[in-house]
């Protein structure tokens, strides 16, 4: 089941999509983050939730588009509530940089700087199995829900910005429960705009 959000009228509104040109809304105040919240408080499965306040009408999809009425899939009532944040651990495979990191790694533990001390704790229990209590990965924090640029949007960039560089990522959407625990919503595609030019002079800087 794939999810959007749109502006109806200055109002927020999700809607499922049901076909490239049509999307059908949900009958629910306060957006995914309000399905999310009810299955998660209910234990019910977010598509039942969502089956059973479907709408009648069809809302045509293009017209959203061409509007620039999509919002980000999953937002918080509090945008200071939604955390950016990331693993570099998800990077191994592609990122020059890592592999050169990880090669580092294999030095003596004495010889070890803290950055990659943490990287390699990272990268040996980062996920651990089931039952067992692993390694805090490498972690970075990209800002609260105030820097979520919509689909359609302008992608805002500082005057003292070096570069201003496009990276498509495969994004996670999380909600934390009552009791603390977090819960996978779903998956969206994401560009995680970056200034890589200030980056690659300290990797640190993220």
């Amino acid at each position: 089941m794939r999810l959007i959000q749109y502006l109806d009228q200055d109002q927020l509104r999700v809607a499922v999509v049901e076909s490239p040109d049509a999307v059908r809304p949900v009958d629910i105040n306060g957006g995914t983050y309000a399905l999310a919240r009810i299955a998660i408080d209910t234990g019910q499965p977010l598509t039942q939730v969502v089956e059973a306040r479907l709408g009648e009408t069809l809302v045509d999809y293009q017209t959203l588009v061409d509007e620039q009425r999509l919002l980000p899939p999953l937002t918080h009532p509090d945008p200071a509530h939604c955390l950016v944040t990331g693993t570099g651990l998800t990077h191994l495979g592609s990122a020059d940089t890592r592999s050169a990191m990880h090669a580092k790694t294999q030095v003596k533990e004495e010889e070890l700087t803290d950055s990659m001390r943490m990287f390699k704790l990272g990268v040996a229990g980062g996920k651990p199995a089931p039952g067992e209590s692993g390694a805090q990965p490498e972690w970075f924090y990209k800002g609260d829900g105030d820097c979520i640029v919509a689909p359609e949007a302008a992608l805002p960039s500082p005057a003292f910005a070096e570069d201003a560089g496009e990276e498509p990522e495969l994004a996670g959407l999380y909600l934390v429960g009552a009791d603390g625990t977090p819960w996978r919503v779903g998956y969206a595609l994401g560009n995680e705009f970056s200034d890589h030019v200030t980056e690659r002079f300290n990797y640190l800087w993220l």
